[in-house]
């Protein structure tokens, strides 16, 4: 007799490492708003709830997974567009701020590169960089996060759609299931 268990395995986002990077997102945007930007600006809490949102979407998705391939997929791709449009809250912030953008060859970027390869990364990793007093460092480092974890979710969603395609969906299993069972 074939596994009657419908519901595949879900949950474990915070293994993921989109959720990771997300979450360290949120805290140093929590950081920033809080300590660099005007607390009672409209744009201090949009900024707050797009990097939530990045991090909720992710952890939702997970869950949903048990009972819908296509609400872990929309989820997903909404923390993606929400960490996007943090991305572009913090790239107005250091336009209108004259704060310069780090190429990829920039030393700081480089340094990025590898604190960023740290296994089990989290926010004490970046905290130095983060909870820098000069405010080029802080947005940088945010920024690069941002544009790496959004590239992460990019194949993360490649990922899903590849898996949806090869195994099907909830009601594909449910009907097999029923199926199953009637033989």
């Amino acid at each position: 007799m074939q596994n009657s268990n419908i519901f595949p395995k879900h949950g474990g986002y915070r293994k993921l490492i989109t959720f990771q990077k997300a979450e360290i997102i949120y805290d140093g945007t929590s950081y920033f708003c809080n300590n660099i930007l005007n607390k009672y600006t409209r744009t201090h809490d949009q900024m707050m709830q797009a990097a939530r949102s990045g991090k909720q979407n992710i952890a939702e998705a997970s869950m949903a997974s048990a009972t819908s391939k296509e609400t872990e997929i929309k989820l997903t791709n909404v923390a993606r567009a929400s960490l996007e449009e943090l991305l572009i809250d913090y790239e107005d912030y250091m336009r209108t701020n004259n704060i310069p953008f780090w190429e990829r060859d920039h030393p700081y970027t480089l340094r990025f590169n590898q604190i960023n390869k740290t296994p089990n990364a989290n926010y004490q990793t970046f905290k130095k960089a983060i909870e820098n007093p000069n405010p080029e460092i802080t947005t940088n480092v945010l920024r690069l996060l941002i544009k790496v974890n959004t590239y992460l979710l990019a194949r993360q969603l490649t990922t899903l759609e590849r898996q949806f395609t090869t195994q099907g969906g909830f009601k594909e299993k449910m009907y097999q299931s029923r199926k199953n069972h009637q033989k």
